[in-house]
């Protein structure tokens, strides 16, 4: 184009072009540098995530209750108000218009006379089924579990029951069932965690609980009568400890009419990297029974931090968005935060695609996380010889998205600060698999389960040729999504300060050529 230009006697328009762009790309730099300065007002302590949900202060855990209704997301969570350690669980509140800028509301529910307010989820009970609303005015009716400390500590079994509590009012206030419980114990230790959905099957509202080791499904007409129809999971599945939040969902295997149903159940511990950690399984469902065949285990995440997620009931366009509590029970006790304790994962779109002979749960980070993408700073095209490497400024620090193709079978990837802080990424596609090792990332030390070794993620199934590489970089986490999803690793760190560089190594025997890398600025979501 510009030889063609040049011929037409224009050189002088290009070589001004050239200048103004050249000078462009400079003034975005300066700014750059600006930018990468520390946050000042609200929600700056260290390590506070700024685009991942976290409560203002004291303890997190568990998301419960996502459902979205009058154009709001809602997110309730475990919570305890009174301390940054875990203690008598309320239910907080938080909503958005796109799962990104959350608003805090006033807490949800509180404990009474049955117990702590455990996990659970909330329907919109569009038929008036249980009779609190009308079909105008549908109810938001939260079903979760009741733990009674004064029957643990006199030690018996049936210490969990099930209740109800309603809103007429989008979510902002809330009215306990009356007639509360309305699932009693039949002596099951750990017998929790109820997941509410409409059975459109059966025409009745389904629930599944977990029972120590296993999963039952309970059916209702009305929300507060139930009886139990099927049991799934005592010979199938982890079991390197108890069963916790369980989820079921149809979806349609990606480019098919095909339907097969995902079971998610978390477990803790007993996850690959050790602690907590959410498997899934692939099958179907009758109404009543669910069965499958598989018999691999299956995680949404290999890394160590995604636990407890479930996923958002009535969402626009029938969307399965999964949000899971970003820790692990080993420390989760102990992070080096101050003003609060627990963050969320990047809500993100689960999927459901053939790989081969199988089909394999994708989780991505949804399309509205791309509002919040601002700055970008594309890199010239990369290229490392063999056994050689680059150094790359990082603009943004802990506060960016990171994403490049990658093409050679072995790299590995070090963040790094002034103060030595070094957390490693590598992707051995010839062992099939992903080596993450923060045991240098910064504060390691506050309690010996956070970081004993390195974390393997086996990558059996990756496809040759060119893989897409994302990572998300927060103030105290890292979410690396690779191939679209099918490999994902979430994992907390603890940086003394922000990671100014990264440095990649080829250790193939090819050239290492990336020719889209982008380092993006992430903007905070909160005011």
């Amino acid at each position: 184009m510009v030889k063609t230009l040049q011929n037409k006697g224009l050189g002088v328009f290009i070589l001004m072009y050239v200048l103004f762009n050249f000078s462009c790309k400079q003034d975005v730099k300066q700014e750059v540098v600006k930018e990468n300065e520390e946050p000042t007002g609200y929600f700056i302590e260290p390590y506070r995530a700024q685009y991942h949900f976290s409560p203002e202060e004291n303890w997190m855990n568990d998301p419960n209750g996502l459902v979205y209704k009058d154009s709001l997301y809602h997110l309730f969570y475990q919570y305890y108000p009174d301390s940054t350690v875990w203690g008598p669980m309320h239910w907080g509140h938080a909503v958005s218009e796109d799962m990104m800028k959350w608003k805090h509301k006033p807490v949800a529910l509180s404990p009474d006379k049955n117990g702590y307010v455990f996990s659970g989820s909330v329907v919109v009970d569009h038929k008036n089924t249980a009779g609190f609303g009308t079909t105008d005015n549908p109810a938001m009716v939260a079903v979760f579990t009741y733990h009674n400390m004064i029957r643990e500590n006199a030690g018996t079994n049936d210490y969990e029951t099930q209740g109800i509590a309603y809103s007429l009012d989008n979510g902002d206030s809330w009215t306990k069932y009356e007639g509360n419980p309305v699932v009693k114990n039949p002596g099951s230790k750990d017998f929790r965690d109820p997941k509410v959905f409409w059975n459109k099957i059966t025409e009745s509202w389904t629930m599944l609980l977990v029972a120590g080791d296993h999963v039952q499904i309970w059916n209702s007409l009305n929300l507060k009568e139930w009886e139990k129809g099927s049991e799934f999971g005592k010979n199938q599945g982890a079991h390197g400890g108890i069963w916790e939040c369980p989820d079921m969902f149809p979806m349609k295997i990606e480019g098919t009419d095909e339907v097969k149903w995902v079971l998610l159940v978390s477990v803790s511990p007993g996850a690959p990297n050790g602690g907590s950690g959410t498997q899934y399984f692939i099958g179907d469902f009758d109404g009543i029974t669910f069965t499958t065949d598989q018999v691999e285990h299956k995680w949404v995440d290999l890394g160590r931090d995604n636990y407890a997620g479930v996923t958002y009931n009535d969402a626009p366009n029938d969307e399965r968005v999964f949000m899971g509590w970003m820790s692990n029970w080993e420390y989760a006790q102990d992070t080096p935060t101050e003003a609060w304790r627990g963050t969320m994962t990047v809500p993100r779109k689960l999927t459901l695609r053939k790989v081969g002979n199988e089909v394999a749960l994708f989780n991505y980070p949804i399309r509205n996380f791309e509002k919040q993408v601002a700055l970008a700073y594309p890199e010239s095209i990369i290229e490392i010889l063999p056994t050689r490497k680059r150094i790359l400024p990082l603009k943004y620090g802990n506060q960016s998205k990171i994403q490049f193709t990658l093409s050679v079978p072995n790299t590995q990837m070090y963040f790094r600060n002034k103060n030595g802080d070094s957390l490693s990424v590598a992707i051995e596609r010839d062992k099939k698999r992903v080596i993450f090792d923060r045991r240098k990332s910064g504060k390691v030390d506050f309690n010996e389960n956070f970081s004993p070794g390195i974390q393997q993620m086996k990558i059996p199934n990756i496809p040759e040729g060119p893989i897409e590489v994302v990572m998300l970089l927060d103030h105290s986490s890292l979410e690396l999504f690779i191939n679209g999803g099918q490999y994902v690793m979430t994992n907390q760190i603890f940086p003394s300060e922000f990671f100014r560089a990264l440095t990649i190594v080829n250790n193939s025997k090819e050239k290492l050529k990336i020719e889209d890398f982008t380092e993006h600025k992430v903007e905070r979501v909160w005011d």
